[in-house]
């Protein structure tokens, strides 16, 4: 539930920049939604989850449309565009919630393979989204560009409370992967932990030895934005982990081969650090079932352990 809320914040304060009123808008949006959701159907925690992750997915979208396509739309409108839908929802949740309730309880886990069902009114969406990036919508003044967003996220709402059924589907649905992935994570702890041990051991030691190499060398080994440079233990730090990640960021560059060689080692050294991590998570899946069944065994009435 922490995690839930969080990533509600975290997602408002980044939108921000659509306005003072936008970010409101979001966090306005995902309590109202999430808490007639979740009351009408409690279906556990992770159904928060999937639901918050679904609002904070749809608010980053329509950011990207919103600085697209209506650059200059009111501010108020682009708060009341979020919504739209959002509230068409809503109210048809409390209009249909006895009929949606029994949708949510019939579904179960063997039934995720029909997850396309929610293609329907996705795609619907999809051409609402495409229409307004067709139609040369950004060249129109700051008020009609409002009633062209408040227009198009109008149908977005339509389809949204004509599909609830569907939406209501696709939600149970995330939260049965959710709930399978935190079930099936415990048996990864341990090569999860492995691996970021080695992964922070790599980072660290190479670290070090580019601190130590520059520190010895009667010359900079290193390039910075304005030319040779001396580096810091926080600038070795920052070197090995952009190296080992393979992201070259670019602002420190070695300018000498014998560190030039070390990098390559340490990129090589993480692509087989990468193989180990992949090879241990398919070693414990495999041990999973083999595990679960012993325990399901143990746990099972008159099950008595071997030499009683």
């Amino acid at each position: 539930m922490g995690f839930t809320l969080a990533l509600s914040v975290v997602v408002a304060w980044g939108v921000g920049d659509q306005g003072h009123m936008f970010p409101f808008a979001v966090i306005g949006a995902a309590a109202l939604a999430l808490g007639v959701v979740y009351w009408l159907f409690p279906r556990g925690l992770h159904f928060a989850f999937g639901m918050t992750a679904g609002l904070a997915i749809y608010a980053s979208l329509f950011v990207v449309l919103g600085h697209a396509q209506f650059p200059d739309a009111l501010p108020w409108s682009r708060a009341l565009g979020f919504l739209l839908p959002v509230l068409a929802f809503v109210a048809m949740v409390l209009r249909h919630h006895r009929e949606l309730d029994a949708v949510a309880a019939q579904q179960t886990a063997h039934e995720l393979d029909h997850l396309p069902h929610a293609s329907r009114w996705l795609l619907s969406s999809s051409l609402v989204a495409l229409a307004c990036f067709v139609l040369p919508i950004n060249r129109l003044p700051p008020d009609l560009q409002a009633v062209a967003l408040l227009a198009a996220m109008a149908g977005v709402a339509g389809i949204a409370a004509f599909a609830v059924r569907d939406v209501i589907r696709l939600m149970v649905d995330v939260s049965l992967i959710v709930h399978e992935i935190g079930a099936r994570a415990r048996f990864l702890v341990v090569p999860a932990v492995a691996f970021l041990l080695m992964y922070a051991l790599l980072v660290v030691g190479f670290a070090s030895a580019y601190r130590i190499a520059d520190e010895l060398s009667a010359r900079p080994l290193f390039n910075g934005p304005a030319g040779p440079i001396r580096i810091s233990y926080a600038d070795s730090l920052h070197f090995s982990v952009a190296t080992l990640s393979t992201v070259g960021y670019g602002d420190i560059q070695p300018h000498d081969d014998g560190i030039r060689v070390l990098a390559s080692l340490e990129v090589v050294a993480g692509q087989l650090l990468l193989l180990f991590g992949v090879a241990e998570i398919l070693r414990a899946r495999r041990t999973r079932p083999e595990r679960g069944a012993r325990l399901d065994r143990e746990d099972e009435p008159g099950h008595s352990p071997p030499g009683e």
